[in-house]
């Protein structure tokens, strides 16, 4: 048998991450979702009011949930909003089936996305001087190294 641990001929390891088809799918995913989101159309007041950027789709292995991330263009999507989505779920499966042409409309799952708070958060913390004397020491050509 090939290095592979697998149990079928040209099936993946679970381990692998996402499939080409499951980050193409997602991709579509998104860009119906953020296109439906910009045009405001909705009865539903909290959601018509808000300003929510997609910032990334994750597939399961069968298509049939996605998990959605959402950004507030900046900040934290509000409460009222979260919920606006979350009752919205089924209206924009639908828009999204009928823009994405799947063999099954996928179960939308929304999440906030915290992968700008965190890159602020490693940012701030990387300009702090006792972290940039540390990162100085230790790099090549500038540091204790060089007396030996």
């Amino acid at each position: 048998m090939t290095g592979r641990q697998t149990s079928r001929p040209g099936r993946a390891r679970r381990d692998a991450g996402p499939s080409q088809r499951q980050l193409r799918v997602a991709e579509e995913v998104r860009h119906a979702l953020a296109a439906l989101l910009e045009r405001r159309d909705f009865r539903d007041p909290d959601l018509a009011k808000a300003h929510v950027t997609v910032t990334e789709v994750r597939a399961s292995p069968d298509l049939r949930h996605m998990t959605v991330f959402v950004s507030g263009f900046g900040r934290d999507v509000p409460p009222e909003q979260f919920a606006a989505l979350r009752r919205a779920a089924p209206f924009l499966r639908t828009q999204v089936s009928r823009a994405v042409r799947l063999k099954f409309a996928p179960e939308l799952h929304f999440q906030s996305d915290t992968a700008l708070d965190y890159a602020m958060q490693v940012d701030a913390l990387m300009r702090r001087p006792e972290v940039a004397q540390d990162l100085r020491a230790t790099a090549p050509g500038g540091g204790e190294d060089d007396a030996a």
